[in-house]
């Protein structure tokens, strides 16, 4: 490898502000804001009454047309995100580049990235070639990197880590891909060093051990494969959840495969399809909630839980899968409060045929790589959604068992992993409900799929935007769209607000390119915007 590091100005601290949810009030320090993951900002600079002044006050042009999903992180003085090969540094307020840092290796299919974690003066982040790497927060450095994945054989690590008590939170995805078995890591922040490692699908004994085994193993007799078939899948590749007081670490597990052959695979397939609970400290198996089980879909359980405490303390799990549902628990019960459809649900339960089968939503979500957010000004949950219909023609069991290690196992030779509706007939949801009992408060169609991050403010707006270029604020208690602007580049990743002392902003990430998602042509910009 031959990294360099680019070194451009300079940054300032940000202004000391009081704490809410652990996080400073100005800042936007993690992928979802704080750990817990609920994306909601206590800021109210920008409400209703002045969001028609809303204006782009810088952008910062990455130069790479590539598969830009990076969540964005602003803390300390700068803000930072990633696109597969390079991670940034820039000023919040002007876009000017602090520092550019770039590894080599080859590209993944997809290209994709999801962004940083920030702790004591380092920034983690994960890496097409199995790697994590730890770099200095104001220069840029390399200090670590450490191997948690093969990318030879089909594993990447595009997740954005989180990071808590000295512990970097980050796992495996290639769970489409055949022999992959989706894991979690705990890594030391300071040196890299993997501290456990967990097996989120049964393990075998010709399985790699990377480190100390976190107890209590997925159960083995819920996977009744055929012969020849061996597990694969449950990999995790979006962003995880904890919460600080229990010290429990939230997992969002993808999908068993071969995708679509659920019956070389009998059985719930655990711990595939579900959001499993760890003790972050040791790795140790706590328990888990079954949200897709016998999935033959490719319906991961893809973005990271929201959680929260609503207003009449009760604790909540919210969770939105690319199954087109949004969940909500009882996080100590266990108890489901609420599986609510977010968007079109047809033929869900009908068998995939050699045929063709079609199905809505389709294998691009529902949800992708951004969950549900907590609207504490409401006591609200926001689901973001993906309109839009695969159809799958699977192959025979010969066809299938014939596919090499390493190589994409969805079970259709023919249509990969499906072939979606014309672009036309694509669209997308946002969806308010009453946190507590589900019920909706309001819903917004857009022209375009809603993947990228949707963050709610105590000013009573809520930013997001859609796979079309288009960015909103709407007013969160009701729904009525306040602002709208063409930024010019597909919203998929992070919509953050933060203040560093110079006013309130709003940070996009815009310009995904993707050989499966029709989007506009540009390149991968961070555009940051104000009310003035």
């Amino acid at each position: 490898m031959r990294p360099f590091t680019l070194f451009l100005g300079t940054t300032a601290l940000a202004v000391a502000m009081p704490v809410l949810h652990a996080a400073p009030v100005a800042d936007w320090p993690s992928y979802n804001r704080t750990v817990a993951s609920e994306r909601f900002s206590p800021l109210d600079a920008i409400k209703p009454a002045n969001a028609g002044a809303m204006k782009v006050v810088c952008t910062y042009d990455t130069g790479e047309s590539t598969g830009f999903q990076s969540g964005l992180v602003q803390v300390d003085g700068a803000l930072f995100a990633t696109t597969e090969h390079d991670t940034f540094s820039i000023d919040p307020d002007t876009c000017k580049l602090n520092w550019r840092m770039h590894e080599d290796f080859k590209n993944s299919y997809l290209g994709a990235q999801r962004g940083v974690a920030i702790d004591n003066g380092r920034v983690f982040r994960g890496a097409s070639n199995g790697n994590v790497y730890a770099y200095d927060e104001k220069t840029g450095a390399r200090l670590w990197h450490t191997q948690i994945a093969d990318q030879d054989k089909g594993e990447t690590v595009p997740a954005a880590p989180i990071v808590w008590n000295g512990l970097v939170f980050i796992g495996n995805a290639g769970g489409d891909n055949r022999g992959v078995k989706g894991r979690m890591y705990a890594l030391d922040a300071a040196t890299g060093k993997i501290v456990w490692e967990y097996y989120l699908v049964p393990k075998s004994s010709a399985d790699p051990t990377r480190g100390p085994q976190g107890s209590g193993t997925p159960p083995a007799a819920t996977w009744n494969n055929s012969p020849g078939v061996e597990i694969t899948g449950g990999a995790t590749w979006t962003s995880y959840s904890l919460d600080p007081a229990s010290g429990e670490l939230y997992v969002p597990g993808g999908n068993p495969a071969p995708d679509f052959a659920k019956h070389l695979r009998k059985g719930e397939n655990l711990y595939a399809g579900s959001v499993v609970v760890l003790d972050a400290k040791t790795g140790a198996y706590k328990r888990h909630f079954p949200i897709v089980p016998e999935d033959f879909h490719d319906y991961d359980v893809s973005s990271a839980p929201a959680l929260f405490t609503a207003r009449n303390g009760t604790d909540i799990m919210a969770l939105s899968p690319k199954d087109g549902f949004l969940y909500a628990f009882e996080r100590k019960s266990g108890k489901r409060l609420y599986r609510l459809p977010m968007t079109t649900q047809f033929n869900t339960d009908a068998p995939l045929s050699p045929k063709g089968t079609r199905f809505c939503p389709g294998t691009q979500g529902g949800s992708e790589w951004n969950g549900p957010a907590y609207d504490m000004a409401h006591d609200a949950v926001l689901s973001g959604q993906v309109d839009w219909c695969t159809t799958v023609r699977v192959d025979g069991d010969d066809k299938i068992a014939s596919v090499s290690k390493g190589q994409a196992w969805s079970g259709s030779s023919k249509d990969g992993f499906g072939k979606n509706d014309p672009k036309a007939r694509w669209g997308g949801w946002l969806t308010s409900v009453d946190a507590i009992t589900g019920k909706q408060r309001w819903r917004f169609k857009a022209p375009n799929p809603i993947i990228g991050a949707v963050t709610p403010t105590a000013g009573g707006v809520a930013f997001f935007g859609d796979m079309g270029g288009n960015f909103y604020v709407i007013d969160s208690g009701s729904g009525k769209v306040l602002w709208k602007r063409a930024l010019g580049g597909a919203v998929s990743g992070g919509v953050i607000t933060y203040d560093t002392g110079a006013g309130q902003k709003v940070a996009v990430s815009t310009g995904l390119q993707s050989k499966i998602w029709p989007t506009p042509k540009a390149t991968a910009q961070i555009q940051v915007l104000a009310a003035q």
